[in-house]
């Protein structure tokens, strides 16, 4: 086998990564755009000595869970691994690369929980952010998510797992920019204006927050003209604000946001709790599949404390802590970001609640200097996981279970092997689909602390 060659394989799994996987004279061939069962005719883009890539150039015959994507850009945009795959089989393969993850990486043979599907997958994606360039020759904006393993934008019109505003909002500043001579970015000579547009849209009162991301330290006025016409054009926009990152980064988001018109976040509404949403705030793009996780971790805790203390890290905006307080007697949260913690703040006056504590510091400073026990701990770290020294703190401070949000089977396979090491023992694993079409899927671990104590 030799890179280019094209071989007619049969896909007998899937990878982690959203891979169909074949074998070819014993070697293990990741296909893209593959399901199994498919039988395809590949042709092969990279070979190592213990793997090799492709690509599939015809599908000889179909898998019986292969379906026609309801999006015409699906096969070119990257966006959407999976979405020519059935629903309900991409659930059974999300299961599985948990399953595969807890037990190759972790060495645990738990059970591993169906997925609990997302309540919508389509405009369930609440959260989007496109990279923005330019055409060389006219200057005609583009902006939309990049092919799979590129930075070329597929300049996307219409995308069916957003709301349908989100589209309006993007064509109206690809469509204007030039005529506030707002330039795209040009990413290999950094140059150029606007990076990047973020949009926030509430499920819960329709509004939409605003931010166009600038290659630039301070504002000037033909973007603030820009701003204001965004704002005027759209009675759906509550606000339009404008984050500052000049860097040679890939990280979206700068230090620095200001809002130029109207308000500096959104409304969003879970269980019963109205939360604060703003320009540099992590929240779930999927709401209606948070407020599941939510609602489970919430039974949960009510389920099995009378009345506990609960600590909250890695908490952003305080959405579990605030989510779970009218089941606890004391909710104590834990968050680096500063308008994360001034937006939950906003929050507990909104909703009335009085027994939510909150910590503006880095989650391990705070774990170093905590004295108290907690009956649980919720972890909610990003996709990095957390480190051994924070897991080493939340298990001397919490007397009850761990509870471990995650967002990667892979980190999160890798903690509960520590954890198990300490003496901890992992009682349930339950998968929620948060992000539909992709091969992410979102997990909440119940572990015991009691064994290490």
């Amino acid at each position: 086998m030799q890179q280019n060659d094209e071989i007619d394989v049969v896909i007998e799994s899937f990878s982690n990564l959203g891979y169909g996987i074949a074998r070819v004279d014993g070697l293990v061939v990741f296909v893209e755009g593959a399901c199994p069962e498919d039988i395809v005719k590949i042709r092969i883009t990279r070979l190592t000595k213990s793997y090799a890539h492709a690509k599939v150039l015809k599908v000889i015959k179909p898998s019986p869970y292969r379906i026609e994507p309801f999006c015409a850009l699906q096969k070119v945009c990257g966006a959407c691994q999976l979405q020519f795959i059935d629903y309900n089989y991409q659930l059974e393969l999300k299961k599985q690369i948990v399953e595969d993850a807890i037990k190759t990486i972790a060495g645990l043979d738990i059970k591993i929980n169906d997925p609990v599907p997302s309540p919508k997958i389509r405009e369930y994606r609440y959260k989007i952010q496109y990279p923005v360039s330019e055409t060389k020759v006219s200057r005609r904006i583009l902006a939309g998510y990049y092919k799979t393993g590129t930075h070329e934008i597929v300049n996307i019109k219409h995308c069916p797992i957003q709301p349908e505003i989100c589209d309006r909002i993007i064509d109206f500043i690809r469509s204007h920019a030039f005529d506030y001579g707002i330039a795209g970015f040009n990413e290999k000579k950094h140059t150029g204006d606007l990076r990047h547009v973020v949009i926030r849209t509430s499920a819960a009162t329709g509004k939409n927050l605003v931010v166009l991301v600038v290659n630039s330290t301070k504002m000037f006025d033909r973007l603030k003209d820009f701003a204001e016409a965004i704002y005027k054009e759209f009675k759906e926009v509550s606000g339009v604000c404008v984050n500052y990152n000049s860097k040679k980064t890939n990280v979206i988001l700068g230090e620095k946001s200001e809002c130029i018109v109207g308000k500096d976040f959104i409304k969003e509404r879970i269980i019963d709790k109205t939360f604060r949403i703003g320009a540099n705030t992590f929240f779930q793009v999927n709401p209606e599949s948070a407020e599941n996780i939510f609602l489970y971790v919430k039974d949960f805790i009510q389920s099995n404390f009378d009345n506990p203390v609960i600590l909250d890290a890695y908490a952003g905006i305080t959405a579990f802590g605030i989510c779970v307080s009218d089941v606890c007697k004391k909710v104590v949260s834990v968050e680096e970001n500063k308008q994360s913690c001034e937006l939950a703040r906003a929050t507990l006056e909104a909703n009335e609640i009085e027994n939510v504590e909150i910590h503006n510091m880095d989650a391990a400073k705070f774990f170093a200097k905590e004295k108290r026990k907690f009956d649980a701990v919720i972890l909610d770290p990003p996709r990095k996981g957390c480190t051994q020294n924070s897991l080493d703190e939340a298990l001397r401070l919490c007397k009850g279970k761990i509870i471990y949000v995650s967002c990667n089977p892979a980190t999160l396979a890798r903690d509960l092997k520590y954890l198990t090491e300490k003496g901890a023992q992992v009682e349930s694993i339950q998968p929620f689909d948060m992000f539909c079409h992709t091969y992410h899927i979102e997990n909440v671990a119940i572990v015991d602390c009691v064994q290490n104590t």
